[in-house]
């Protein structure tokens, strides 16, 4: 019996430690780990396995990392390596790390000033867990000098949130496919993790797939340990309100009613600012978390989110992934995301540690206008992937703004692509910028096709999510989720008893008439700063086009006004209806200013301090020009003519295109070839009138267009106008993408 003792004793006196380092992880001395943790564990330190944990948010993914970095480390092993999205996720795991005596370390965005010192204290021996960003991960310096080193003495490498792995993951990274040349890269005998809350079926498989990877021709075997996604906690609903105002004003009337603390979501920038706005000034402490939100303010809203010192923050995805509060009481949604898993995900930051948490959607009309726009940043057409390596074959490395001036894609978009291509292989970023490998490459038209049909696909399972009928039959908004995931404990039948469609949660009323007209008079307001340009883009000489630096000032745009811009509420909805309506065939629709647009433009001029004397209350503006417009020429010149006569001044005439060159300039290029496009086609049309005064000498413009997004329009209209004599030019739209 001996021979069989033996292990059974080293297995209990690993699961004694791996335990120990549990408590002191969490805090408690009662604390135990789970079966699936204790497997995931026993594999990575026994047998130096590869795991992908899929579970639930709150399951306790993190803690199989850290119990098994502590007993990897007591036994000689290197450090362990955590790829990890967002610098929330690392704020939180840091913290995490040294209540169970682990030293963690991470090279992000936010601390470049503290690399050196990082890297110097992994040589020395000194970290126990470095995390870093998957962007990280193809920095040339990191790339070819640190990684290497880290790669070869790890002692566990894991990848958080391993569905950006995949392109089927509703958050699929370019940045996360650069882990498959680090698992290639890794010595054998490496363990590796990797772990997930939304991962489907089909998720689970391709990212088990990948993990395999390694740099021999035989993959590795991957364990793979699904749990059930059901979360106790969570009462999900979904209460369909008829407009922005409607569902601001049950914000405003409702969350004070709901205990604790919690996060309001919305699906843009906008949006997330002026619902925070309105909730403030209903007496509600809250405040805006997004994407452009300082990174040191956001570790100071988090903070105050964690502590309960704000009612919730009104926040974009960016607030997402990792973000840690066990008692967080309610997630609510403004507009529904474009993916049940997404939701899944946003949600799960709701009531790990507490009994109950209320989860709402309150989806919006807009809300697919909005998935549109996302969808359309997909992957570029072959003929631009294919302009893009030509331009990238030199001797030398090309930076982002000279190949601006080559490829006809906006910036953003140009990068994301640049990371698909180097995972393929295609391209290299080197110190300098980027460089064409020579290696073979295909466009995988099908693979972008099928992907751009799952997201259609998710979209539309999001909208029957959203459409489940309570009290129907089978319409449990917990089960269908579960089933969206492919959850594979899931019971045919099963509802969770809890959720609006079961009957099991109660939301507070349908807000009053009173408040609706509240939120909607603060989503009346109206006015938004158009700020002019002053910097011409790099590489318009390959453009042929001689200007470079910045915009001398006597050329230069005033700061400008728009009606609202086009991802808001209020204001907005309205302008999304008038700008981006079409026909049967596909056509803009044009026509005249609607009046309530009309009134709004004349409020805008109103409180436009820079246009008024403030001694006579005269305006002084001179006259008012039109940016003629190819699309919507009706709009655009009746609401020119109608501000010249509220103003009481001229319509002076138009920028208009030159005589053969009417088409439209596309509009989702880079700067560069977007103004090298302007400046060719567009020239002034002055009107021959005697009231137009001598021209445009020494003459206040208002300049008006329908809409802005790169606003170089409205820059070298200004320019034109300036150039003829006008002193000063103000640029007014209806709405700004």
């Amino acid at each position: 019996m001996v021979p069989e003792a033996a292990p059974v004793t080293a297995a209990s006196s690993l699961r004694d430690d791996a335990e120990a380092a549990l408590r002191r992880l969490v805090g408690r001395e009662d604390a135990a780990l789970r079966d699936d943790q204790w497997t995931a564990v026993d594999a990575l330190v026994s047998r130096h396995e590869r795991a992908l944990v899929v579970q639930r948010t709150g399951w306790g993914k993190s803690a199989v990392y850290f119990v098994a970095t502590r007993l990897l480390r007591d036994r000689g092993a290197g450090p362990t390596v955590i790829v990890s999205p967002l610098l929330a996720l690392m704020r939180d795991q840091i913290t995490a790390a040294a209540r169970a005596g682990i030293r963690a370390a991470t090279v992000n965005s936010a601390n470049v000033t503290e690399w050196g010192e990082v890297h110097a204290a992994i040589a020395r021996g000194e970290i126990d867990v470095l995390l870093c960003s998957p962007e990280r991960l193809n920095n040339p310096a990191f790339r070819d000098e640190v990684l290497p080193r880290l790669a070869a003495d790890a002692g566990l490498v894991v990848i958080d949130e391993a569905h950006c792995i995949s392109d089927w993951g509703h958050d699929f990274r370019p940045d996360y496919r650069r882990i498959r040349t680090l698992l290639a890269d890794l010595p054998a005998g490496i363990p590796v993790l990797a772990t997930t809350a939304t991962a489907n079926a089909r998720v689970t498989a391709d990212v088990a797939e990948q993990l395999g990877v390694t740099g021999s021709e035989a993959s590795a075997e991957v364990l793979v340990l699904r749990g059930p996604l059901d979360r106790e906690s969570l009462h999900l609903a979904v209460l369909d309100l008829p407009d922005p105002a409607a569902r601001v004003a049950w914000l405003a009337q409702s969350l004070g009613t709901i205990k604790g603390s919690g996060i309001v979501y919305c699906l843009t920038v906008s949006a997330a600012e002026e619902v925070a706005s309105q909730l403030r000034a209903a007496g509600l402490e809250v405040a805006a978390y997004t994407g452009q939100t300082d990174p040191a303010e956001r570790e100071r809203l988090e903070g105050e989110l964690k502590d309960n010192r704000v009612k919730a923050l009104v926040a974009t995805s960016a607030l997402g992934m990792g973000f840690d509060k066990p008692d967080l009481a309610f997630v609510v949604h403004l507009g529904a995301p474009s993916s049940p898993i997404a939701y899944y995900q946003q949600v799960g930051r709701a009531g790990r540690g507490v009994d109950r948490a209320v989860v709402v959607l309150l989806p919006g009309k807009e809300d697919r206008a909005i998935w549109e726009w996302f969808g359309s940043q997909a992957f570029p057409p072959e003929e631009t992937v294919r302009a893009t390596l030509a331009a990238l074959a030199t001797d030398a490395a090309t930076s982002i703004p000279a190949l601006e001036a080559r490829v006809d894609l906006r910036r953003s978009r140009l990068e994301a692509m640049l990371k698909v291509l180097d995972v393929d292989g295609a391209v290299k970023r080197v110190q300098g910028g980027w460089i064409a490998t020579g290696e073979p490459w295909s466009y995988d038209a099908e693979r972008y096709a099928r992907v751009a049909a799952a997201r259609r696909a998710e979209e539309s399972t999001m909208l029957a999510y959203q459409r489940l009928e309570p009290g129907t039959a089978g319409a449990c908004r917990m089960a269908f989720l579960r089933g969206v995931l492919d959850d594979p404990e899931l019971a045919d039948g099963w509802a969770c008893g809890r959720c609006d469609a079961c009957g099991g949660v109660e939301l507070p009323e349908a807000p009053s008439v009173e408040a609706v007209e509240a939120a909607q008079a603060g989503l009346d307001r109206v006015g938004v700063e158009v700020v002019a340009r002053r910097q011409w883009p790099t590489g318009l000489g390959a453009l042929g086009l001689d200007l470079r630096g910045r915009i001398p000032a006597d050329e230069q745009a005033a700061p400008g006004r728009a009606v609202a811009r086009l991802d808001g509420l209020g204001w907005s909805v309205q302008l999304r209806e008038l700008l981006e309506s079409r026909d049967a065939d596909g056509a803009l629709i044009d026509g005249e200013t609607p009046v309530p647009l009309r009134s709004a433009a004349v409020r805008v001029l109103q409180d436009w301090e820079a246009i008024w004397d403030g001694d006579t209350s005269r305006t002084v503006i001179d006259g008012v020009v039109a940016v003629r417009s190819a699309s919507r020429p009706v709009l655009v010149d009746h609401l020119a003519r109608g501000l010249a006569r509220w103003l009481q001044v001229p319509f002076v005439g138009a920028v208009a295109p030159v005589p053969g060159r009417e088409a439209p300039e596309r509009h989702d290029v880079n700067s560069a070839i977007r103004l090298a496009g302007v400046v060719r086609r567009l020239g002034l049309e002055l009107e021959p009138s005697p009231d137009a005064g001598e021209v445009l000498a020494g003459q206040r413009v208002l300049l008006v267009d329908d809409l802005t997004d790169s606003g170089w329009t409205l820059t070298v209209a200004s320019r034109l106008l300036r150039r003829a004599g006008a002193e000063a030019v103000h640029p007014f739209v209806l709405g700004v993408r």
